[in-house]
């Protein structure tokens, strides 16, 4: 089977930067297009990410592919979609919101971006979680009139909740949630990002939108596609949360507590998190890891510089599960999950391997 001719907007970011250096050495999917800001298009990749002061603006551990490095980068408004076979989204939402649908008129468009999250005919997809979601963009198509779709994934503190929800909801239940995430720098980005001198020596205890977005998307995620496949039915799950920016480069930390439905013991609760290996097409997935969820038994785990890269990132690292005394059949966690990773073009990308699997690219 052909490689996916791949092009990927917001290049130059650090969610841009992430999809390349996944995307390096894919099976499945080749890089062959770029698009960035207007200040960027015209010139090599390596060109544009070169800074005032001479730096090249790479912050990914991973060196730069020289095929990419070589690429030239077009505007937004220069992609011709018929060029590619699918894309790969990593701007703003602004910025999404109005360049996703233009692609999506033709391919299929996967995004990190929040713009289309919230729409009622956008699957919001996890695979592991809610791969029999995908089939809503048949209903997206038929009502939108396009060849394409905009698949987004969920904010990436949403993700490592969800997960971690999702045994737990399918053996036991879950009635309620409450969390509060500790989030790295990196989730807020380059542009405008985190000021040093704002993070260091503290806890930011506010990101505008972030709480609002975790509380609807898990309950989007966590639902289930009608019979017709046209409508999601979210789940019922009550979710409150408190989200703090800290100073982490990477790996958001979040601290949970959870009312299930019935009865379990703590064995149990971590048996579930343990045993669960998610839908069955999603394990075969080139991106997918040995496990969704590693628990540890090490009470000083998980920590963001420890865990955060378990199985490349993909993995959702869970410690110190207790039972609640406050919550009804309560139990309380702490999870580790990668948010440029798994959280962005890693999740991403393996949407776009789940779409292929299903057979719903054509």
């Amino acid at each position: 089977m052909a490689k996916l001719r791949a092009v990927l907007i917001g290049a130059t970011g650090l969610a841009g930067q992430q999809f390349i250096s996944a995307l390096k050495e894919h099976p499945d999917i080749e890089l062959t297009g770029l698009a960035a800001s207007p200040r960027s298009a015209g010139k090599s990749y390596v060109e544009a990410l070169r800074a005032a002061n001479g730096m090249t603006a790479w912050f990914v551990p991973e060196p730069l592919p020289e095929s990419v490095a070589k690429l030239k980068v077009m505007g937004g408004e220069q992609i011709n979609a018929r060029d590619y076979d699918i894309a790969f989204s990593a701007v703003e939402s602004d910025v999404a919101k109005e360049l996703e649908p233009r692609l999506a008129r033709d391919i299929p468009v996967f995004s990190a971006a929040s713009a289309f999250r919230y729409e009622a005919d956008v699957p919001l997809l996890i695979p592991p979680v809610n791969a029999s979601h995908a089939p809503l963009i048949r209903a997206q198509q038929k009502q939108r009139g396009w060849k394409g779709f905009i698949v987004p994934i969920p904010n990436c503190t949403t993700t490592g909740l969800a997960i971690t929800l999702a045994p737990l909801a399918e053996h036991f239940g879950v009635k309620s949630v409450l969390m509060t995430s500790l989030q790295a720098m990196s989730g807020a980005g380059r542009s405008p990002g985190v000021i040093g001198l704002d993070i260091l020596d503290n806890v930011i205890p506010y990101i505008p939108k972030e709480e609002e977005k975790v509380q609807v998307e898990t309950k989007k995620i966590l639902g289930t596609l009608n019979a017709g496949g046209a409508a999601l039915t979210p789940h019922d799950v009550s979710v409150s949360c408190t989200c703090t920016r800290v100073a982490v480069m990477e790996g958001h930390t979040e601290s949970v507590f959870v009312s299930l439905s019935r009865k379990a013991s703590v064995q149990e609760v971590v048996a579930a998190m343990r045993e669960w290996r998610g839908a069955e097409v999603a394990r075969q997935l080139p991106s997918a890891p040995p496990r969704w969820i590693e628990v540890l038994d090490e009470p000083f785990r998980p920590q963001p510089r420890l865990d955060r890269d378990t199985h490349g990132g993909m993995a959702t690292t869970v410690g110190r599960v207790r039972e609640d005394s406050v919550l009804e059949n309560g139990f309380k966690y702490v999870l580790v999950s990668h948010n440029t990773k798994m959280g962005a073009a890693k999740g991403a990308i393996l949407v776009a391997e789940l779409m292929r699997a299903q057979g719903l690219l054509g």
